[in-house]
This record gives C-alpha cells, structure tokens and sequence, in this order.
C-alpha cells in the first residue's frame, strides 16, 4: 500500500455522507481555473465518447462545444447531481466506505477528477478501478488547486505543498500497474511573493495530472 493509515486520516472522521448531505452550489475554484479546466478538457478528450465524471458535482465544466456519447457522473449528493445539466446518468457513492465501482470493465474512454482527489482515503483502490473501467488508451485527468474542505483532506494532502500533491498523485498512478507516466501541467500565480506575504491573493494555482490506460 502506498499510503501508512495515519496518512490516511481526516481531522473530521464523521461519516462523510453526513458531510455531504446539504448541496453545495457554489464553485470551489475561481473562473480561471475552471477556464483552463476546460480548455483542458476541449484539447484532450474526444468526441462523442464516454465520459465518467468522478466525484462530481453540480457543474462538471465540460466545454458546450462537444457533444459526448455518455457522460456518467458520480457524487455525494443527489441534489447536486440533479443539476448539473452534462449528466446523462449518475450515482451516488461513498467511495472512502466502497471504493467497488458499479461500471464494467473497459467501458470508458476519459476518467476525470476534478479538485476532489485529496479527500480519497483509499487512492490506491480508486486508482485500481479507473484502471478497470478504462478502455485500453484511454485517459485519465485529475485537476487541483490549493483549495480543499480541510477538516476532510487527507493527512497528507493536508500537510503538504503543491509539489509534493504532484508527487502523490503521480504516486497514485504508479501504484497500479498498467498507467503510463502521468504529464503534469502546472500554471501558478505570478503575482510576487511579498504581496501573498501581505494578504493579497493571486489566482488559483491550477495543476493537472494526465494519464492513459497502457
């Protein structure tokens, strides 16, 4: 196992259904993030095939412009997933208390995770069913920023850096044979060190991690 168990705690260890009872219709990342997501999204993945939306929400920021063949969406909260309009099916799953899947072998050509990763405390299971549900070749995208509901990070999400959550995630894939080595994307602010110091914000760094099924 990649991950020692205390690496694996919450400073929450409710139960994360609870947590996720009440939708949530915000935006967790500011427009340009979500702008570069999709723009991401419009390079990389291809029409008119399938889609799983893991860990998903109300929006899912696909571009408008493609039409998918199946968008599958997965969430923790019905609510949410009712709204978002790019789903043509979904479930409901709390994948830290049942990392099984209910998707067959080799039925999807994208997997997406979208600033969502760092509350899995089982990776190593997640990773091992996107492997499964993938299509031979078919890839894998998972994007972050350094925002996160933090009393539901994991340890060591929660206690690292940027660099260091690139390192994990690339940790993830490498735990499960059959991924090629993922390519990182890595745009941070630019805005100068001693304003941050001064409290002022800069945009949301965004990070992207992509792989395929060998």
């Amino acid at each position: 196992m990649l991950l020692r168990p205390e690496q694996r705690e919450k400073l929450d260890p409710t139960n994360d259904q609870d947590f996720y009872a009440f939708p949530r219709f915000v935006t967790h990342v500011d427009e340009g993030f979500i702008d570069q997501l999709t723009s991401l999204y419009r390079e990389r993945l291809q029409p008119q095939t399938r889609i799983l939306d893991l860990m998903s929400s109300w929006v899912s920021h696909l571009p408008d412009d493609i039409e998918f063949s199946h968008i599958e969406g997965h969430g923790m909260n019905q609510q949410e997933l009712d709204k978002n309009p790019r789903l043509d099916h979904y479930f409901v799953q709390d994948l830290n208390d049942n990392p099984k899947l209910p998707l067959n072998n080799a039925d999807f050509d994208a997997v997406l995770i979208a600033v969502s990763v760092q509350y899995l405390q089982y990776p190593e299971a997640i990773f091992t069913e996107i492997h499964r549900i993938l299509k031979p070749g078919g890839i894998v995208i998972i994007s972050f920023s350094n925002r996160m509901f933090y009393q539901k990070a994991i340890t060591i999400w929660r206690d690292g850096t940027d660099l260091s959550r690139i390192q994990l995630i690339k940790g993830y894939f490498q735990a499960v044979s059959g991924f090629n080595k993922p390519e990182v994307i890595s745009n941070t602010s630019p805005l100068p060190s001693f304003l941050q110091i001064l409290g002022i914000m800069g945009a949301d760094p965004f990070y992207a991690l992509i792989s395929s099924k060998q």
